[in-house]
């Protein structure tokens, strides 16, 4: 399965992205000042079970000449819950809901009144953002390697150890303990830039909160 498949978005062009609200209070979890991007990731992944807040996801690429051009600006909410359970909602420019209950994936597209709904593949190799909904075994998937502050964030590369991953590599963002943002590097030479507001985390969310209801009237779709 590609794994930006799942995620491409009819009028956004992405190879992958996954699922924020107006900015919320945040509850940072206690880490040490002096943490190195891969101990605030590993802090971050153990400690941080659910959350939600506000994104801003750039499509980029970059010009032989070294300039960046934004090809799509996209922006929402998400939520989600370990494991496998989350909203991805765009808002911004057009409506497009992405969910998962820990067992499948839909897809609605409101424009185009229709739902795909698809088999959830939770594995790491097969979406790398699933590294915030998955299991504590980063290091099994990945190889880590901190690469520096850039504008007051600390960032980790991982590159995946499997070789039939369509992307290759990933930028994660921490600032004082809290994921700031992802790069996403794929094989196209496409890069994905999201940017993270503020989080609430660890909130409670009630039973069957991300069991998906299909609207009546659209059609459905079996990815």
């Amino acid at each position: 399965m590609n794994p930006w498949k799942w995620m491409n978005i009819r009028r956004v062009t992405l190879r992958w992205s996954m699922p924020i609200f107006a900015l919320l209070t945040i509850a940072t979890i206690p880490i040490s000042a002096y943490a190195s991007a891969t101990e605030q990731m590993k802090t971050f992944v153990k400690k941080v079970k659910t959350a939600c807040g506000p994104f801003e996801q750039r499509q980029v690429k970059v010009g032989e000449n070294g300039e960046i051009k934004v090809l799509s600006i996209s922006s929402g909410v998400f939520e989600f819950s370990r494991l496998g359970r989350f909203t991805w909602r765009y808002l911004k420019p057009y409506e497009q809901v992405l969910q998962a209950d820990g067992e499948m994936l839909y897809i609605y597209d409101k424009d185009l009144n229709q739902v795909t709904q698809r088999k959830l593949d939770t594995s790491l190799e097969a979406v790398p953002m699933f590294i915030f909904l998955g299991k504590n075994d980063i290091e099994q998937n990945f190889t880590l390697k901190n690469i520096g502050t850039r504008d007051g964030v600390d960032w980790v590369r991982l590159m995946p150890k499997a070789q039939d991953t369509q992307f290759q590599h990933l930028g994660l963002g921490f600032k004082n303990g809290n994921l700031s943002s992802v790069e996403v590097y794929d094989v196209f030479g496409n890069i994905t830039l999201l940017m993270f507001g503020k989080m609430q985390k660890n909130l409670t969310f009630p039973a069957g909160h991300f069991k998906f209801i299909i609207p009546k009237g659209v059609d459905v779709i079996q990815g």
